[in-house]
């Protein structure tokens, strides 16, 4: 692994710790003093500016160099996080305080996040771009597991305020990891079209390709019955597969099969990227169907495990075929509809889920998620260019 490399892979480990604190830090210390109404209000604060400003993100990191990009966005969570911890180590939660501080949060991330995505296919060439983001889904798994014990264990320990402390530190870290990164310098510098005329030929570009649209569209389903599933699961496990413990042993073994999945696949001998995609998307539809029939809790285990792996599979693989397909230029704005569409989709899988369930029982949306996820995924294989070998086609980026 070369020095670039780990600089790149030790500053988005960092930021993904710290992203992975942040939810259960604001939760625990809202719930303390607050009410359910008052930790919507700062996760919504958080999510709208988000989902607002991804397209515009996307102009941005088409036209500047990614690595300031990334850099000014953890910069700028970084003094969110520090805020918010100085303002809880000040006195009782300030809703209203901790909103804004969020809201400034959800729009770093919404710069940082397609940055991040041409940074990786700055810094690395071509054929070790599928072994990086392999080893980053690894990276971010493992944050993702250690984030939520860490903030609980910082919130015992010490509390909200310095929590959310060591969280701005660790985007700190980021930064100054990130600001010794060399890239490759930008290339272009002539004239440019105006802000809108760029968002709008970023959407053109988007539009004329089906197997992205097509595979966006469908992992935007994937992460609706996703939300699905994290809201009815639960509630199953608890009440008919043996208690709360039940639920635990299922998403144990969901990250076990996430973080399998990452690592193999930088591993595996993958001809055609895209059918591998959609297969491994489609592959959570066994653990909905497992939980709507309510099998014995070993088997919507290991049916989860399977669907988890396939995520873990199939991240690295999708953001290594678009860094393929998609020319520099325009890879911000084109990867910005992406994770849009994903963003957007899991608190709406999340919110219709228990009004659904009430008045339909639990079955019916679980079953008709596990046929939705799996014909969303599966179709995308009609298309020729998602069947397509790269290796006897060269070249299928966008022109």
């Amino acid at each position: 692994m070369t020095p670039t490399l780990l600089r790149l892979l030790a500053g988005r480990t960092c930021a993904a710790f710290a992203t992975a604190l942040i939810p259960t830090t604001l939760t625990l210390a809202v719930m303390r003093t607050g009410s359910a109404g008052d930790l919507g209000l700062v996760l919504a604060a958080e999510m709208l500016p988000m989902l607002l400003l991804l397209p515009v993100a996307g102009v941005v990191a088409d036209r500047f160099a990614a690595r300031r990009v990334v850099l000014a966005a953890d910069l700028v969570r970084a003094a969110a996080q520090l805020a918010t911890g100085a303002l809880l180590l000040s006195g009782p939660v300030r809703v209203p305080e901790l909103a804004a501080l969020a809201a400034v949060t959800g729009a770093a991330v919404a710069f940082g996040t397609p940055s991040a995505r041409t940074l990786v296919a700055a810094v690395v060439a071509g054929p070790g771009r599928l072994r990086a983001n392999s080893r980053l889904m690894v990276a971010q798994g493992l944050a993702a597991i250690a984030g939520p014990a860490a903030a609980g264990a910082l919130m015992l320990a010490a509390g909200a305020g310095w929590s959310s402390l060591v969280t701005g530190a660790l985007f700190v870290a980021s930064a100054l990891t990130l600001g010794g990164l060399r890239t490759p310098a930008r290339e272009g510098g002539g004239a440019r079209s105006g802000f809108t005329a760029e968002l709008r030929a970023g959407w053109a570009q988007t539009r004329r390709h089906p197997w992205f649209l097509a595979n966006v569209m469908a992992h935007g389903v994937w992460h609706l019955t996703a939300g699905v599933l994290l809201t009815l699961g639960p509630l199953i496990a608890v009440e008919s597969l043996g208690g709360e413990g039940s639920w635990v042993l299922v998403a144990q073994a969901g990250t076990a099969g996430l973080l399998a999945g990452a690592w193999a696949a930088g591993r595996l001998p993958v001809r055609r990227p895209l059918v591998w995609v959609a297969v491994a998307s489609a592959a959570i539809a066994p653990a909905l169907a497992a939980f709507a029939f309510r099998l014995p809790v070993a088997a919507c285990a290991a049916a989860y495990f399977v669907g988890m792996g396939g995520v873990g599979l199939l991240s690295p693989l999708w953001e290594t075929e678009i860094q393929r397909r998609v020319p520099a230029e325009a890879l911000g704005r084109v990867g910005s509809f992406d994770s849009l569409i994903s963003f957007a989709a899991r608190p709406l899988g999340l919110a219709v889920a228990a009004p659904l369930a009430a008045a339909i029982g639990t079955t019916a949306p679980l079953l008709a998620a596990a046929v939705l996820v799996a014909a969303a995924n599966l179709s995308v294989l009609l298309l020729p260019d998602v069947r397509a070998d790269p290796a006897r086609k060269p070249s299928l980026a966008l022109r």
